[in-house]
């Protein structure tokens, strides 16, 4: 996004004021030029701040809120930088115009650095104003008037303004070009613990979810789709269901040839979800064949060692000779590594609400994405963008997964063959599990060799991913700045591919997820090899002077590792059978180290208590969100090394929960979470905490048992 002096816009067009508000104050950065002043009074009015004559702020929340708490850590910025009283706050969920807000998603751990100075300089601009607009009307310098929550005061005289006072009068002032920000020790807001917006909703069940939209006329559908990945109608009952009490519709839909976009399939419409769910329960379909029938799990397997006999088909990274290195090693440790295909498995089931009315689409959406979304929806219907207008809802989690608009596209083209009636489109948690965009699996050969005096000299690895038509599958394909790339002075890594038709995708911590678990685990293996401490082994390779890897620095990640080892008390001797283990993974523009505490009993991994240590730059804005965020990483990730595979024979063999566990709350260890402030810039915590926590579990069981873990899910009869 462009500041606004750079897109052209006058200074009158950063602020709007209308009788709509009441004479209330209303602020935007990112005004688009057709709302400049001189505007229609009862025009529609986008912008971040809204102020009522009552002294009540309304502050729009423009990233969607997928459970990180963006909902209220953003509009904090703004109103500590307002200086708005936050019990006086109301914050709202954004639609989506990125003519306004710009970037409107929730992804990589990007909206806290992508808004966070913008936000700030939003608030500042608007307590400017404020504070203009009640000297004026005092007749003194502004200087002389400084803000306390939700009040402008006169320093000579003590008399005190409400923002509510001012609001309309601020609306008349000249917009600043420059605003002086809080200097940190002055914040009110920002870093303090605060509850989520939406909490007392949430625990009272009141609408809020995509799941809950309700309109009036509504008719509910479901959707069909093939038992592998790409599948076509061949032929479908369709005149019985027709027949079925409630059914309005039943149709065919064709896929747009896009793995990401439209699939094909049936769709049926009914007055409730439960008719249209029993009317799919009669269908009766009939699948064209497709190149992904014969594909399987065990077929993969022996494909990848296939091709760990030959020569790598894609260098990665090169650095020195890696064959000599190996050569002369007075040890070389090697071990494959394999992990699985993993589903999102979010709580709120997918959905979607549409409205088709005049060519024109209404959607009601629960995505991480809605500009995608809106482009997706204009491309397969052939209709402009600008005829699309899409609602955000809170999600009920996401993980990545609505960044992917399928079900938009879905509940666009059901809405649309309705002409008039909405729609919501609402999948069984068995389309969830079966048509997900999942985290790919993997296979990855290390060697790793050690000199005499037990240091690394050395590291090979042969990664072994998935393709389609030769082009690695989303999120399948790896860097060459893995650590401990740019720290060992003999390097290489090698990629190979084996093809299948499985539409993969971004799952929190896209790649690092996996290769945190790998990379992490062969040097645990090599420092035990080496008879060496495996935290010591791996401050050790830090202070190594850097080669490339400009992305990654040594410091940050050496001050969390001390911290995480102060704090978990690293190096004491845990009780009879439990181990500690260890993990850092720089993610996301954030360094964590993660020390768990696990031992096995009665046949069952259990986790006793989990260490983190976390460097995100310089501000924590909501310490609670922040905790919170750390926390779900962690116990995400301890899910994905207990439990969670997603086996394939044609397509995906798993239906719901019950094959992809979660931790029930009494499995849930004590999570230590700790924050080192730095001066890097803020960024965001949805995706760093959760890459470390796999390879600490694994590290510490084999610290506990003596075996170790080299293929995930973790199989506890392997440790007994």
């Amino acid at each position: 996004m462009q500041p606004i002096a750079e897109q052209g816009l006058s200074r009158r067009a950063f602020l709007k004021a209308g009788a709509a508000l009441g004479g209330g104050l209303m602020v935007s950065l990112y005004l688009p030029p057709l709302a400049a002043a001189g505007a229609p009074q009862n025009a529609a009015l986008n912008a971040y701040i809204s102020i009522t004559p009552d002294g009540m702020v309304n502050i729009m929340s423009v990233a969607p809120e997928i459970g990180q708490g963006i909902k209220t850590s953003l509009p904090m910025i703004i109103a500590d930088e307002l200086d708005a009283d936050w019990a006086k706050v109301k914050v709202q969920q954004a639609p989506l115009a990125p003519e306004i807000y710009g970037r409107q998603s929730a992804g990589g751990s990007r909206s806290m650095p992508t808004h966070f100075d913008e936000h700030r300089r939003i608030g500042a601009t608007a307590r400017q104003m404020l504070k203009a607009a009640a000297a004026k009307r005092w007749q003194v310098p502004v200087a002389q008037c400084h803000t306390e929550p939700g009040e402008v005061v006169h320093q000579a005289t003590g008399r005190r303004l409400g923002y509510g006072q001012l609001a309309s009068d601020a609306a008349a002032m000249a917009v600043p070009e420059k605003v002086a920000l809080k200097k940190p020790g002055e914040f009110r807001l920002i870093g303090q613990f605060t509850p989520g917006v939406d909490n007392d909703d949430i625990v009272n069940g009141r609408p809020l979810f995509g799941i809950d939209v309700t309109l009036p006329g509504m008719l509910y559908a479901v959707y069909q789709k093939g038992p592998v990945f790409g599948a076509k109608v061949k032929s479908a009952n369709l005149a019985e269901l027709r027949q079925m009490p409630g059914v309005k519709r039943a149709f065919v839909i064709e896929d747009d040839g896009d793995f990401y976009g439209l699939q094909g399939g049936v769709a049926i419409v009914a007055s409730s979800w439960w008719q249209a769910q029993k009317a799919r329960r009669a269908l009766k379909v009939e699948w064209h064949q497709t190149p992904g029938d014969n594909q399987s799990s065990s077929d993969f397997d022996r494909q990848a060692q296939a091709l760990w006999q030959k020569p790598p088909q894609q260098a990665i990274a090169r650095q020195g000779d890696v064959a000599k290195a190996l050569r002369e090693a007075s040890q070389v440790v090697e071990a494959d590594y394999q992990y699985p295909f993993v589903a999102h498995g979010q709580l709120e089931p997918i959905n979607c609400t549409a409205q088709w009315q005049g060519g024109k689409l209404t959607f009601w959406a629960p995505t991480q994405n809605p500009a995608g979304g809106r482009q997706q929806v204009a491309k397969v219907l052939g209709m402009a963008e600008g005829d699309i207008t899409v609602n955000v809802t809170r999600m009920g989690g996401g993980f990545g997964r609505r960044l992917f608009n399928d079900y938009m596209a879905e509940a666009g083209w059901i809405a649309r063959a309705l002409d008039g009636a909405p729609v919501k489109l609402l999948w069984s948690r068995e389309d969830d599990f079966q048509h997900d965009y999942y985290r790919p699996g993997g296979y990855h050969r290390f060697k790793a060799a050690l000199n005499q005096a037990g240091e690394l000299t050395a590291l090979s690895d042969h990664f072994v991913s998935f393709a389609s038509q030769g082009q690695p599958l989303l999120a399948a394909s790896m860097g060459d700045n893995q650590f401990p790339a740019g720290f060992v002075d003999n390097l290489r890594y090698d990629s190979s591919l084996i093809e299948a038709q499985i539409p993969t995708g971004w799952l929190r911590a896209p790649s690092s997820n996996a290769l945190a678990w790998v990379f992490q685990s062969i040097l645990d293996e090599a420092a035990h090899a080496a008879g060496k401490d495996p935290l010591a082994f791996q401050m050790a390779l830090l202070a190594r002077p850097a080669k490339g890897n400009n992305s990654f620095n040594a410091t940050r990640m050496q001050s969390v590792l001390k911290a995480v080892a102060e704090r978990s008390g690293w190096g004491r001797k845990p009780a009879e059978g439990r181990g500690l283990g260890f993990g850092c993974y720089f993610s996301h523009a954030g360094y964590f180290a993660e020390v768990v505490e696990a031992s096995v009993s009665g046949g069952q991994v259990v986790v006793h208590k989990v260490w983190a240590v976390g460097d995100v730059g310089e501000f924590i804005v909501n310490p609670s969100g922040a905790m919170q965020q750390a926390q779900g990483a962690i116990i995400e990730g301890l899910n994905q090394a207990l439990y969670q595979q997603v086996p394939i024979e044609g397509g995906a063999q798993v239906s719901n929960f019950h094959q992809h566990r979660l931790m029930s709350m009494p499995q849930v260890p004590e999570i230590d979470v700790h924050f080192l402030p730095s001066s890097y810039p803020t960024t965001g915590l949805g995706e760093p905490a959760l890459p470390p926590v796999l390879p600490a579990l694994c590290n510490a069981l084999f610290a506990a048992t003596g075996k170790r873990i080299r293929r995930l899910p973790i199989d506890p009869g392997q440790l007994s």
